[in-house]
């Protein structure tokens, strides 16, 4: 018991004095399909670190209502917003494709700043940092909590030659077969040692990844190898199944960068000029709960991505996620789509839940039908696949 209350309260404190994600961890290409979003659709998701937002409007989304209990987060997304309006595409990829632009803080306040919220000024005013080399020997890939354990990682690949070494070749590997000799051969058995898993199952070194024990016990659950055996799991499907050389999500943190033909769709040339000529204008920004936003929000939602957060809140006893997902039933339009994602391998919590509907109770399980086939084959292609499973369900009408 009182292990678990200071693992909570480590989670916690993280989470309520720093920003956690600097890149989002779920796979938009996946999400996309998944979606099939449209200029009618409207769309929720869970800020993160708003990477998906922004792939959201480049796919057509009709409006993108992004949602983060951490105002952090939304200072990173405000930040992205702030870049693509005002900045070249030469600046804008150092900035947000290297991680540093030389004379950022002066590029920061004369011309970002004026386009942020006072709660984001507020953050990147004491932050500009992260993004200028002239004060920074790390760039911003390196920081928040998850990009200070990617930091943490490049410095135990450092100091193994033969890991950086291993690393390199494989990210410059055009084929999977090519990967996989590198990665079982060469890197596997090196790379994982008893302090490394030791390290990795730490509630903190979770906290830091923005993982919560809640999470956690989802994952013990179904995996007999603990985190470290997911992870280890995760990683020879990443660098032994699927082809590297458009992954940035993974490039970005083992090397600190993207390049520009390995990045987020927002960092592409074509991508920046067609959110610059507008596109980005569909994306609001909110902090807050997920319920709290739909209970005041006059508008219905089409399409809810609810990442995997509901893995934090399923053992909460306040019963914060059945009111949300009385939320969503009350706000959700007729052919309304929600995926989320899991560190388990079913989210059998969520089916029990109850709501009202119609001024009838059900079982979330009865009011949705989920697409298991295609949600398995593109759980097979998710280039992040730290997760243990992914649903897409769409709400059944009469």
């Amino acid at each position: 018991m009182i292990g678990n209350a200071l693992s909570q309260f480590g989670f916690k404190m993280v989470h309520s004095r720093n920003l956690v994600y600097n890149t989002c961890w779920e796979d938009p290409r996946v999400d996309r399909q998944a979606l099939e979003l449209s200029c009618d659709d409207a769309v929720l998701v869970i800020t993160s670190a708003g990477c998906n937002a922004l792939d959201y409007a480049l796919a057509g989304a009709g409006s993108v209502h992004t949602i983060d209990m951490n105002h952090r987060q939304n200072a990173l997304l405000e930040l992205k917003l702030a870049g693509i309006r005002a900045l070249t595409y030469e600046d804008f990829f150092a900035l947000f494709g290297r991680g540093e632009l030389a004379g950022f803080e002066r590029i920061y306040r004369r011309t970002l700043r004026p386009l942020l919220s006072m709660h984001s000024q507020a953050y990147w005013d004491r932050n500009w940092n992260f993004f200028d080399p002239a004060h920074s020997t790390r760039g911003f890939y390196f920081r928040g909590t998850s990009g200070a354990f990617a930091w943490w990682v490049n410095r135990y690949l450092d100091h193994k030659p033969v890991l950086r070494e291993g690393i390199d070749a494989l990210l410059a590997s055009t084929t999977v077969e090519d990967q996989q000799a590198l990665y079982f051969n060469e890197i596997r058995d090196v790379f994982w040692n008893r302090y490394l898993r030791w390290f990795i199952g730490r509630d903190m070194t979770l906290s830091m990844l923005g993982v919560p024990r809640r999470q956690r016990e989802t994952v013990e659950q179904y995996h007999e190898g603990g985190i470290a055996g997911f992870v280890e799991g995760c990683l020879d499907a990443v660098f032994g199944q699927l082809p590297l050389h458009d992954n940035y999500f993974w490039r970005v943190y083992l090397t600190g960068t993207y390049t520009p033909t390995c990045c987020p769709e927002y960092l592409t040339a074509d991508g920046f000029q067609t959110l610059k000529a507008g596109a980005l204008d569909v994306i609001s920004v909110n902090t807050g709960t997920v319920r709290h936003f739909l209970e005041g929000h006059d508008g219905k939602i089409s399409r809810f991505v609810l990442l995997d957060h509901m893995d934090w809140l399923w053992k909460d006893p306040n019963r914060e996620l059945s009111k949300e997902w009385q939320a969503i039933m009350d706000t959700a339009t007729e052919d309304a789509r929600m995926i989320w994602r899991s560190g388990g391998t079913n989210t059998d919590f969520v089916n029990a839940l109850e709501v009202n509907r119609g001024g009838s109770v059900f079982r979330v399980e009865e009011l949705l039908r989920f697409d298991t086939a295609k949600a398995a084959a593109l759980h097979r292609e998710d280039r992040v696949h730290t997760y243990g499973s992914f649903y897409i369900a769409s709400l059944a009408t009469a």
